[in-house]
């Protein structure tokens, strides 16, 4: 059910609440000089505390199974069969398995006495099912009564890991296999069916696909986007196991590492504690941060390094004196811009606005002279394009691995430099040229306006209750932030303030690319301006505390605004089953919300 009328009603709550507290701009500005406000002390670091614990158990909260089959029968290639033994004669209905990885199928055939075999069916191990349990009913024409035996026979390498076969009455039958043992090792793990708890979902089928072919030495598949966040996630299951929560893992973890980043810019921008406190709360509680690190995608990682090149950007700007260069910040802004592009290529975006800051910031230090000023270059250089290139080629190594190249000589060698540099041409020819249909797909001005979220998962059930999420922004944050966000421009235009040049730079650095790209795009890709748009809201805040006497009102006001709007829309952010009609009726505001 659409309602129309929240869009106007929501915009009327958040200017009421701002209501009567709209800054002077003319003393906006005058901000105190008080280096003090600025310094970590032991309340920041307790607030921050709060926020990360309180942010990360609601985010491992129901995040996915800690349990999977770990181990995987690996067929070597066609022809390769394996046995499995019921353990009494019985009537077959489905079988239920847990797909590895690498693609193909599997021919079953099925035996009375353990000698004559006779074809039953096909299942079939595809791209889009990988680390999934997947159901398969059994073709009725193949007489699926009296069996003892299955084989099972590849068509090529595949993984595939726990089976399940259940007869007439649904029962689970318990299974034994000599030269298959994996697939019946983990019966206690089976579950009553598929769900994002306990398979891959959306583009988990490619990226926790692609860590795990990295963990293991296979083929790279997912090759339409630099390696290190797949690396990234691999660490995850490097200490989890083969688990949804394994393969989630480390995008949790960067999300809550995300809010004491963000908490340091918004302290060395604005002082004090409760803007930055308030500012990070507004973030940590987006719905795009929420359901977007819950995900075993690369983006969270892309995200979190550009919240770190920008910081140290910031820090290199206001800390740098008349003949003091802080280059120690300068370079690990470039190290994280180094890092995150070999995440994804968005951060590409973000290290166009760093260049547009620096070279903001030269032309206010023109009076160091032309000498500083090349020596500067010479340092970004390094710092920016020798550095990342160096991080970039280095990430490669799992495609180097997969061909059987060894540390560290396969740095060296022309194959592995080849490997590096077709990937380029790749993904430049892939993201360029692609064309595609996807009914969730959206352009940059509805992102804006949180007009088309993104549905990763929808799932109904027989009771008339659903479970449900999609990544989209809190309207709370983004209607409201349309506002702050020109309210920052034209202040910091007026009055010069380099505080706000800074956040608006950021955020058109990471927008207005996408207004020129004609593939496929989806509200996700909004999830770096997202950052931008939440220190906007900050920098509104700290002028209305250095010009309202009643400033706590809407800081805080606003904030519990936003985090209310967080409870109210978490079942359409985490999956939790819910009556469906609840969710058409009070969180389906828009009718382009897929809920």
């Amino acid at each position: 059910m659409a309602h129309f009328y929240i869009l106007p009603i929501t915009v009327v709550i958040c200017i009421t609440v701002f209501y009567g507290f709209i800054p002077d701009v003319r003393t906006c500005l005058t901000d105190d000089k008080d280096i003090s406000r600025r310094r970590f002390g032991g309340r920041d670091f307790l607030v921050l505390f709060l926020l990360c614990a309180i942010y990360g158990a609601v985010a491992f909260y129901n995040s996915g199974n800690t349990e999977s089959p770990q181990s995987f029968k690996k067929f070597s290639g066609s022809g390769d069969t394996a046995t499995i033994e019921l353990e009494r004669s019985s009537n077959l209905d489905r079988i239920f398995r847990f797909s590895g990885i690498c693609t193909g199928n599997y021919s079953i055939y099925f035996s009375h006495d353990g000698e004559n075999f006779y074809y039953a069916d096909k299942l079939e191990q595809e791209y889009s099912k990988l680390l999934f349990w997947q159901d398969k009913e059994l073709d009725s024409g193949a007489d699926p009564t009296n069996i003892k035996y299955l084989r099972i026979e590849a068509d090529s390498h595949l993984w595939l890991g726990e089976i399940a076969v259940f007869d007439w009455n649904g029962n689970m039958i318990p299974i034994s296999s000599e030269d298959a043992p994996e697939l019946c090792d983990e019966q206690d793990l089976v579950p009553e069916d598929s769900t994002f708890l306990n398979s891959t979902y959306f583009d988990e089928i490619y990226h926790a696909r692609t860590a795990l072919e990295g963990l293991s030495g296979e083929n790279i598949y997912e090759i339409s986007h630099p390696p290190l966040g797949k690396i990234i996630i691999s660490i995850g299951m490097l200490l989890f196991g083969v688990t949804p929560f394994g393969w989630r893992f480390s995008g949790i973890l960067f999300g809550i590492l995300m809010l004491p980043s963000l908490y340091a810019i918004c302290k060395k921008m604005f002082g004090g504690i409760a803007v930055p406190a308030c500012t990070t709360a507004v973030f940590a509680f987006d719905f795009m941060h929420f359901v977007q690190t819950r995900i075993a995608t690369i983006d969270t990682y892309g995200v979190f390094f550009i919240i770190l090149m920008y910081l140290f950007m910031y820090l290199y700007i206001s800390e740098s004196r008349d003949g003091e260069e802080k280059l120690l910040y300068l370079f690990l802004s470039g190290l994280c811009f180094g890092i995150g592009a070999a995440c994804k290529w968005t951060c590409l975006y973000a290290g166009a606005g760093l260049a547009v800051i620096w070279a903001i910031f030269r032309v206010s230090r023109r009076k160091d002279g032309f000498t500083a000023f090349a020596v500067n270059c010479l340092w970004c250089v390094l710092f920016f394009v020798i550095i990342p290139a160096l991080i970039y080629y280095l990430s490669y190594f799992p495609y180097g691995l997969a061909r059987g190249m060894k540390f560290p000589g396969m740095y060296f060698s022309r194959e592995y430099f080849n490997i590096v540099t077709d990937n380029q041409k790749y993904m430049f020819n892939y993201h360029s040229g692609l064309v595609a249909e996807h009914p969730y797909s959206s352009v940059w001005y509805q992102w804006i306006f949180d007009i088309r979220p993104i549905l990763y998962y929808l799932e109904y059930y027989d009771d008339g209750t659903r479970s449900v999420f999609g990544a989209f922004t809190n309207p709370a944050l983004t209607w409201l932030g349309v506002i702050t966000m020109i309210m920052t421009l034209v202040i910091s235009v007026i009055h010069r303030d380099n505080k706000g040049i800074f956040i608006i730079i950021g955020y058109l650095a990471q927008l207005l690319p996408w207004v020129f790209i004609t593939r496929l795009t989806f509200a996700y890709h909004y999830f770096p301006s997202m950052v931008f748009l939440c220190l906007s809201v900050g920098y509104i805040f700290n002028t209305m505390r250095l010009s309202v006497k009643n400033w706590r009102i809407p800081v805080y006001g606003y904030t519990a605004l936003c985090i209310s709007a967080f409870i109210l829309f978490y079942p359409v952010l985490s999956g939790a089953r819910t009556d469906g009609s609840r969710i058409s009726y009070f969180l389906g505001w828009l009718e382009t919300w897929p809920f």
